[in-house]
């Protein structure tokens, strides 16, 4: 809302306000005396000046608009102060609702009550014998501060969808991209780690050979180990599944990089604080990797020292080498692609860090990030018990504090007798109803039962109270209150999709959210009993000229009405919040779906061209290590690294492959890491598990039916974290999904149960929130690789 909302609304209750006084005397023929309508003035323009500021000072111009309408309560007339000391304080305390937390909400509601009554003040001017006037002030107060934390959770629960969809638009945009680049980076240090290895070990066997015959030997196996481990790592690069084992701590990744390079005979000293597993984690050991690679490359043999700083606010990556010793021959240069310094800083931009790197005043050369720390992750804000200890003293002066009762007039006295009055009774079960309305979230039957026990005591308050008032009043009022009960659980009904239905998906109908169908039921059917019967009494014992038998027929009538208006409200909200978290969810699943094909379309592409070109020539230089050649070995090194170099070129120019960027082929279970990351780009924890009985390869129709089964589960939405396991038991895939308690929908398992039977599987829900599919591989053709990439390219 913007700054002239904020005005309009305070100068529209002024105008009411004057409408109502002096509007109504004037039109009656009474002129008010000057000096009440320069009082009225005098209260109405700070009034209208701090509503106006509501937003920026909340809980300041609670107080301000408190303060001025005492002072001007007591001198003016009934009425005069009606509307501002009613709706202005109303909106005051809706706003710092809205806009503050919880906390301050409820001390302030509380705070402002308090003072009231142990000043004996009144906000509003009119004042009743009875005391009704005490509980429809505190009625209002907690009506406006309760739809104030409505309006504030639904404003935050708004602003988290919207922030999900577009963060979800934009994965679909950014996953083939992310895809690309990252199987570019993971190429480049394939390349530059393993290949150029190679080249520089068998340069300094070569060089060498005359005087250590020996390192040649070494140079041999180092070359066709390395080959094979080059063949294996784009083999990962080209398809990665998600993992089959518990992967290695980051320090022991780290310490591992390290004894590599070691044994390149690199002096390399190494510290590091333990480092989370994470994204902060991976950009560490690619800084490091690439930084000792350049080292290995360009100054061979000189010293370098490895160090990594964890803290809170910061985590910092130093690589410092000085200068490379007298004579020695830097093997690898001409070897780079030039990337090298780009991949460094894009991997520290993408951890939401930076990086710098340059020569050392030594003649060395130094590589720093400065990465998150421990407390870089965005979390709410937590509220120092201080700062709380300081509002509550703060609302204790105010409450107590003496100036304001001395100054404002009163323009008459009440006496004190020893009865109780009945707004004392009505204002204590008004506070009972509103606290277990507070636990109706966490508690919602107790809560309810709490309220129905409250009800027949207002009867009981009006005889003890010798209340003379309106005699539906305060039947209405105990009635409202559990009235907000039932529209809570009819939106919570029916905005989960189940209602009071049961899921007819399995063997056996299983009540929806574990609660019996027909409780809501009961206890809506008891609240209109109760209720009808507290009204019945409390108008039979005032008396009345009609029938005795009308009376609780009419009040049966009236209160089922109400209540079945409150359930149904409650009901079409709940109903239209499912219907937009639906269709946001399908728009989520539908821009995943597109996200994974394109990103699997775009490793296919970069995939076809690394079978042809890099992997063939490391398949080269492993059979030239095999065979003695170490010359030979080292110019196929040599040729796959150029070949790297122009894949690069091409994944970087985004030009076509050979099977052409168009396609969009169907993904497999190779695809499932693509999969869980769309999915946690929209703020969902989704963990994929494979067991080590899993093969490499399935049969076309299991591996196809498997991976849309998982898109399936996933695609039905929720928030709890999601495990996807997928392990083999004999000749049966069995793939159990777990935190998915959508997915025993009757729509979801149907489309499931379709999968699973065209396979001769089976489908089972064992448990709330767990969905077990059993596919046979007995009788399944598994494809050769040819067949399968085809397979996989050309099906939709």
């Amino acid at each position: 809302m913007n700054r002239t909302d904020d005005r309009l609304l305070p100068v529209l209750l002024i105008c009411v306000q004057a409408a109502v006084w002096p509007g109504a005397e004037l039109v009656r023929g009474d002129v008010p005396p000057a000096s009440a309508l320069l009082v009225a003035v005098l209260v109405a323009g700070p009034v209208t000046a701090a509503l106006a500021l509501r937003r920026a000072r909340p809980v300041v111009a609670l107080m301000l608009v408190a303060a001025a309408c005492a002072l001007g309560a007591g001198p003016l007339p009934v009425g005069a102060m009606a509307v501002l000391g009613t709706a202005g304080v109303a909106l005051a305390l809706f706003t710092v609702a809205t806009e503050r937390d919880t906390f301050t909400a409820v001390l302030c509601v509380v705070a402002l009550a308090a003072w009231q009554l142990l000043q004996n003040l009144s906000l509003h001017g009119l004042s009743d014998r009875d005391g009704l006037d005490l509980v429809l002030t505190a009625l209002l107060y907690a009506t406006a501060c309760g739809t104030g934390l409505l309006a504030r959770r639904t404003r935050r629960a708004r602003g988290t969808a919207e922030r999900m969809l577009r963060r979800a638009e934009a994965e679909r945009h950014r996953l083939p991209a992310v895809e690309r680049r990252r199987m570019e980076r993971e190429l480049h240090d394939v390349s530059a780690h393993h290949l150029t290895a190679v080249v520089v070990t068998a340069g300094a066997a070569l060089g060498l050979r005359d005087r250590r015959p020996e390192l040649a030997e070494k140079a041999l196996e180092f070359a066709a180990e390395t080959g094979r481990e080059v063949t294996r790592a784009l083999g990962a690069v080209r398809a990665p599944a998600p993992s089959r084992e518990e992967p290695a701590s980051p320090e022991e990744r780290l310490r591992a990089l390290v004894a590599g390079f070691r044994r390149l005979d690199q002096r390399v000293e190494y510290e590091s604080d333990p480092l989370p597993d994470g994204v902060v984690a991976d950009a560490a050991y690619g800084i490091v990797r690439e930084a000792l690679t350049n080292v290995a490359r360009h100054a061979p043999g000189a010293a370098t020292t490895v160090r990594c700083r964890y803290g809170d606010t910061r985590t910092e990556v130093v690589v410092t080498s000085a200068a490379p010793p007298a004579g020695a021959a830097a093997y690898g240069a001409g070897l780079g692609s030039g990337r090298g310094q780009g991949f460094l800083r894009s991997r520290a931009r993408e951890a939401g860090g930076t990086l710098t790197s340059g020569p050392t005043a030594e003649g060395g050369w130094e590589v720093r990030a400065v990465l998150p720390g421990r407390s870089a992750a965005p979390v709410e804000a937590s509220v120092p018990r201080r700062y709380r200890l300081a509002q509550v003293t703060a609302a204790v002066g105010l409450c107590v504090q003496p100036l304001l009762p001395v100054l404002v007039v009163r323009s008459e006295t009440t006496s004190s007798g020893s009865q109780v009055s009945a707004g004392v009774l009505f204002a204590l079960l008004a506070a009972a109803q509103a606290v277990a309305l507070l636990w109706l979230r966490r508690a919602p039957r107790a809560a309810q039962c709490v309220l129905l026990g409250l009800a027949p005591l207002w009867p009981v308050a009006m005889a003890v109270g010798e209340y003379t008032g309106p005699v539906l009043l305060p039947p209405a009022l105990g009635m409202l209150a559990t009235c907000v009960a039932l529209a809570a659980d009819a939106d919570a009904d029916a905005g989960t999709g189940t209602g009071t239905g049961t899921d007819t998906g399995g063997d056996a109908a299983v009540p929806a959210r574990g609660r019996h169908p027909r409780r809501p039921w009961i206890i809506a059917s008891a609240a209109v009993v109760v209720h009808a019967v507290a009204m019945s009494v409390a108008v039979l014992d005032r008396g009345t000229e009609l029938p005795d038998w009308t009376v609780p027929v009419g009040a049966t009538a009236g209160v089922a009405l109400v209540m079945g208006a409150a359930r149904w409200a409650g009901a079409v909200r709940g109903r239209r919040d499912l219907a937009a978290r639906g269709a946001r969810e399908e728009r989520i699943a539908a821009w995943t779906e597109e996200a994974v094909r394109d990103a699997w379309a775009e490793r296919r592409r970069i995939a076809a061209g690394l079978e042809t070109t890099v992997l063939a020539r490391a398949a080269d230089m492993v059979a030239e290590a095999e065979a003695g050649r170490l010359d030979t070995a080292a110019d196929r090194a040599r040729e796959a690294l150029a070949a790297m170099r122009a894949l690069l070129d091409t994944v970087r120019a985004g030009e076509p492959g050979p099977n052409g960027p168009e396609l969009r082929p169907q993904p497999t279970l190779q695809a499932l890491d693509l999969l869980a990351r769309q999915c946690r780009a929209t703020g969902r924890e989704v963990e994929i598990r494979l067991t080590d009985r899993v093969p490499e390869r399935l049969p076309t129709a299991v591996d196809l039916a498997a991976y849309h089964a998982a898109e399936t589960v996933l695609a039905v939405g929720g928030e709890e974290p999601a495990v996807l396991e997928l392990d083999v038991e004999g000749d049966t895939l069995t793939l159990t999904a777990t935190g998915v308690p959508r997915a025993g929908r009757p729509a979801v398992r149907q489309r499931l149960a379709a999968r699973v039977a065209a396979l001769g599987g089976d489908l089972t829900t064992e448990e709330p929130g767990a969905v077990r599919l059993r596919l046979p591989l007995a009788g399944a053709r598994v494809p050769d690789q040819a067949g399968r990439h085809g397979h996989e390219e050309g099906a939709r």
